[in-house]
């Protein structure tokens, strides 16, 4: 049976919302609707909560100023941008929709800290969207590969893109045909995933690590235990390696 073919084991729902959440440097909050880009001004504690530090001249906090009650309706979102340049580069989205509040954690007269609590998340992917249950989302733990991901993949198509051509021996024959570069999309405990780009389309192929892994240096070793079971695979086509 090829790795195409196996179950692969995936991180639960809860899982993939935190590692979004984990990774993320900038944020989307729709407050009154109108809508605010925040780059580099929040943060995510170890449950999971948000917490941003605005400008007190800021529109959502200005918004949050004139509030009934001092909550804030608002919208949070969160965009995950594949580390490589892929087609359609959106592998997933997380909105979460609740009240803001002011954190009392103000950093001087200029700056409002506010906290959403969270009533509703959802993680949006190409072809689905779910909601996630909070008391799983506060439970849950960011994958481990989560923060270190964006330069694991970038090095992997940066330096060792003939890995990822031999790789590709583990996929069902049919996967490859008409593919004309397949490159790595996604990295997490479990496993790799690549994404097979076509003339029109694209398709993307599950390769679960033979073990977790728990920390980004296991990573180097179950890559090299697929690529001696690629090795070991039939003569199949693969795609030759880029120039």
């Amino acid at each position: 049976m090829s790795a195409a073919a196996q179950p692969a084991a995936e991180p639960t729902l809860a899982e993939q919302t935190r590692s979004v959440l984990a990774r993320a440097v900038s944020l989307t909050v729709t407050t009154h609707g109108l809508r605010h880009d925040l780059v580099g001004l929040h943060s995510v504690n170890a449950r999971g909560q948000v917490r941003m530090c605005l400008q007190a001249d800021s529109l959502p906090a200005a918004h949050l100023a004139c509030a009934p009650r001092g909550a804030l309706a608002a919208l949070v979102e969160f965009t995950d941008i594949a580390p490589v340049a892929v087609r359609d580069r959106v592998r997933a989205r997380v909105t979460l929709s609740g009240w803001l509040t002011r954190s009392g954690q103000d950093t001087d007269a200029d700056e409002v800290g506010l906290h959403l609590d969270t009533a509703r998340a959802t993680l949006a992917t190409p072809e689905t969207t779910v909601t996630v249950g909070l008391d799983e989302l506060v439970l849950a733990e960011p994958d481990p590969l989560a923060v270190d991901e964006g330069s694991l993949l970038t090095h992997l198509a940066d330096a060792h893109q003939d890995a990822v051509t031999r790789l590709t021996r583990l996929a069902d024959p049919w996967l490859l045909h008409g593919a004309v570069r397949v490159l790595p999309l996604a990295l997490d405990r479990h496993g790799i995933t690549l994404r097979c780009e076509y003339a029109r389309n694209r398709r993307d192929l599950r390769l679960p690590f033979p073990a977790p892994v728990r920390e980004a240096s296991q990573v180097g070793e179950q890559i090299q235990l697929l690529l001696s079971a690629a090795q070991a695979c039939p003569k199949r086509r693969h795609l030759p390696a880029r120039p």
